[in-house]
């Protein structure tokens, strides 16, 4: 767990609006493959509940706000994104799961592997017996 970490991102903060931004290798220890959104999540439900083999991803609350559960198999911690200026690295063999949505919030996922089914745990005794 003690790769898992919050980064903080660059911001200009400017009076006709601020900026933030991510750029892989500086902010984030990996290329970019794939970028995925999460939005319009009904209340009470959660998104998640899988781990990657492989793969690794940056999370950012672009809006609103939602919490992470992480877990490594030995122990859970819940990080709460709530500012687009935040990210949270996660890496791979991590089981991790989205919940609490605000309304209207939207989740932007920066991962380091294209698509691929054969990548995701979805079994969590399975992801146990592989982060063995």
């Amino acid at each position: 767990m003690d790769i898992i970490k919050v980064i903080e991102l660059p911001k200009f903060l400017d009076e006709r609006g601020n900026l933030s931004f991510v750029e892989q290798g500086q902010h984030i220890p990996f290329k970019i493959a794939r970028s995925y959104w999460i939005y319009d999540v009904p209340g009470g439900e959660i998104r998640g509940g899988h781990a990657y083999k492989k793969n690794e991803e940056f999370i950012i609350a672009l809006s609103g706000s939602f919490d992470v559960l992480l877990d490594d198999g030995h122990e859970q911690q819940v990080f709460s994104l709530n500012r687009s200026y935040y990210g949270l690295y996660v890496p791979n063999g991590v089981w991790r799961q989205m919940q609490n949505f605000s309304t209207n919030s939207l989740a932007l996922v920066l991962a380091s592997t294209s698509f691929d089914s054969d990548d995701y745990i979805y079994d969590y005794e399975l992801f146990k017996v592989f982060v063995k």
